[in-house]
């Protein structure tokens, strides 16, 4: 089952305190993540059972590829049109990018989000090895 959010206002616009330091501690602080630089020497990847849920450009940090429920997705671009667009080189129907513009604590809840994704869809043996 995934793990949906329910964003009732527009106040997670506009607080920009995250920066590339906080954003990858709290990416290794969930049970079992990864960190890389498969494609680039400035693209962050970050993986549970070496599956992606987020991505960054470490230099800019000026916005974030993460992992989405499509339906949840859709709302996501619905109600933060500037702020949220589907997965820059990413598959559109499952990815958001997300400006780094948006609340601090919005970005970490669906950070979150796309980790459980990922983390629920992997083989149930890799679960256990992770300490499901």
């Amino acid at each position: 089952m995934s793990e949906q959010l329910t964003i009732t206002s527009n106040t997670h616009l506009g607080i920009k305190k995250m920066n590339i330091e906080h954003f990858r501690d709290f990416c290794l602080s969930l049970n079992g993540v990864t960190e890389g630089f498969p494609f680039d020497d400035v693209t962050l990847v970050f993986k549970v059972g070496g599956k992606i849920f987020a991505l960054t450009n470490v230099d800019l940090f000026q916005s974030l590829n993460l992992k989405c429920d499509p339906t949840y997705a859709e709302e996501l671009r619905e109600q933060f049109p500037d702020f949220v667009q589907p997965g820059y080189h990413m598959n559109k129907k499952h990815w958001n990018t997300l400006s780094t513009e948006l609340d601090d604590d919005l970005i970490l809840e669906l950070t979150k989000h796309s980790y459980h994704l990922v983390f629920n869809a992997l083989p149930k043996k890799v679960r256990q090895e992770l300490g499901e």
